[in-house]
């Protein structure tokens, strides 16, 4: 399917986003492959890509990552949470820790991999403290830049996420509540484009300004390299060239 739609006469090279909704690399990926196998169209046709995981199975496709990026043609976002692995399990239970999306930010620098620390989602009074500490560490493992979205709680994930934070920390579930909904228009959820993911108040501000304090002291002159769009080729008539 996606090289049908790479094929179309209309089409024209635009990264394309791997993950978003879901993680690309959840553990199923182990076994279906299928992430790998896009990557495999998308070096082929040589066109932009843009993944988005917290897993470190990504790992596994590195040699492709690196054929990539030879092209110029692939950025990586690692979301990484929290450091504190006691919060990480309670709030991403099948997840790789921190330490370890921090190992992952190295190794695909170290590839010359262009990677951004994706600090998502940020949640006022739990782990948005950690925002200097995830950015130093961040910075030390090679990442080229940061960004962040501030928790929202779409639909009926509202509730299940009030009875999760009653459960896991009855002792600041009001304090973790009461700061969300105030960084949201006074609800737990804000659709709003332009709003709905840095927020909005005092809260999110403050926020916001220790991001840009932290990005500006330990990733200050870095930035992720564009992509290369002019080798983007269609194989239909070149594979037909030749007979």
């Amino acid at each position: 399917m996606l090289a049908k739609q790479l094929e179309s006469p209309k089409w024209e090279p635009k990264p394309i986003m791997l993950a978003g909704n879901t993680d690309c690399y959840q553990p199923i990926e182990a076994k279906k492959q299928i992430t790998r196998k896009l990557l495999e169209v998308l070096l082929r046709y040589r066109h932009p890509v843009s993944l988005i995981t917290k897993n470190s199975l990504i790992l596994r496709d590195l040699d492709l990552l690196k054929k990539l990026n030879d092209l110029d043609l692939v950025h990586v976002s690692i979301s990484i949470t929290t450091l504190n692995e006691k919060l990480r399990q309670k709030l991403e239970p099948r997840t790789v820790s921190g330490k370890k999306r921090l190992e992952v930010v190295k190794q695909l620098s170290d590839a010359g991999i262009p990677v951004n620390i994706m600090l998502a989602p940020i949640i006022p009074a739990l782990n948005d403290f950690e925002i200097p500490e995830l950015m130093k560490a961040a910075s030390e493992a090679g990442a080229s830049n940061a960004a962040y979205t501030i928790v929202r709680l779409n639909g009926s994930i509202g509730k299940i996420f009030e009875d999760w934070v009653r459960k896991a920390y009855p002792d600041r579930a009001d304090k973790v509540l009461y700061q969300i909904a105030h960084c949201h228009g006074g609800k737990l959820n804000d659709s709003c484009f332009g709003t709905r993911i840095i927020g909005e108040g005092n809260f999110a501000a403050n926020i916001a300004n220790l991001f840009r304090i932290s990005k500006k002291k330990y990733l200050s002159g870095r930035k992720i390299k564009p992509y290369n769009y002019s080798h983007f080729c269609k194989m239909t008539g070149k594979q037909l060239g030749l007979f």
